[in-house]
């Protein structure tokens, strides 16, 4: 597992409760894996957006922004986050309309005893990770 660099970072997840931190990092963990894998995407930065970790394309600036979270106000869940103002949601929703559960527009969400599907979840954050890339060439 990459270690994280920015401290801010490493202090949300720090404050997770640790059965939910594993299932967080393990997002994390996916998505830089999905990143470094998927053509034309660089180099991934992680920061804090909303007080949440939020990976970016910022050098290339390929896709929309996605951010995981867990929240004491539903205690049971966690989730990984897109961009509410993309078609993302709605496209993985069609794609996938057994594999997740949806929030509206913006979330996947997962319950504490869920098995994240691996290979469906990363076809999403690869969608997100090229989001702009893609939409300028099918322009």
């Amino acid at each position: 597992m990459k270690p994280i660099k920015n401290p801010g970072v490493a202090a949300v997840f720090d404050r997770y409760p640790p059965r939910f931190r594993r299932k967080l990092l393990a997002l994390r963990e996916l998505i830089l894996e999905t990143a470094a894998s998927t053509r034309g995407v660089g180099p991934i930065e992680e920061t804090l957006k909303w007080g949440e970790p939020a990976y970016l394309t910022s050098e290339t600036k390929s896709g929309s922004t996605i951010r995981i979270q867990w929240k004491r106000s539903a205690p049971r869940e966690y989730s990984i986050c897109f961009h509410c103002q993309t078609t993302l949601v709605s496209d993985f929703r069609e794609q996938f309309p057994h594999e997740f559960n949806f929030d509206g527009n913006r979330r996947i969400v997962f319950s504490e005893k869920d098995r994240v599907p691996k290979g469906p979840l990363s076809m999403c954050i690869a969608a997100a990770l090229t989001y702009h890339r893609d939409k300028k060439a099918r322009q």
